[in-house]
């Protein structure tokens, strides 16, 4: 999609630090960080939800749950991490492609809603 911000970054018409990437996916920095480290994993083919995605990309979410702990020391994850993927505006999901948020290097409060 031309005007998704993921999308562009994937093309390299926008910057990103990437600390990861293969021919599916990429894990860059998230600009606006909600933990002391916090990355953003995403898959190179555009589509918003879970809902939308075929076989071969529910593949490539599984290489890429796989392959988030094999990064252990890139990522900071020594400690624990949290996996996030918001799904719509009431989760806030910002980019409407989707995207695995990845926040460590802090103790993380859970709070029920």
């Amino acid at each position: 999609m031309e005007d998704c911000v993921f999308c562009k970054i994937l093309k390299g018409d926008l910057p990103a630090k990437i600390f990861y990437q293969d021919d599916d996916f990429i894990i860059i920095s998230n600009i606006k960080p909600n933990a002391k480290y916090h990355y953003l994993a995403i898959p190179k083919v555009h589509y918003a939800y879970l809902k939308d995605a075929n076989d071969l990309q529910g593949e490539i979410l599984g290489k890429m749950l796989l392959k988030i702990p094999t990064l252990t020391d890139v990522l900071h994850l020594e400690n624990g991490y949290r996996l996030i993927i918001n799904q719509g505006n009431d989760a806030g999901q910002e980019v409407q492609h989707l995207h695995i948020h990845i926040l460590s290097g802090q103790k993380m409060q859970w709070t029920p809603v």
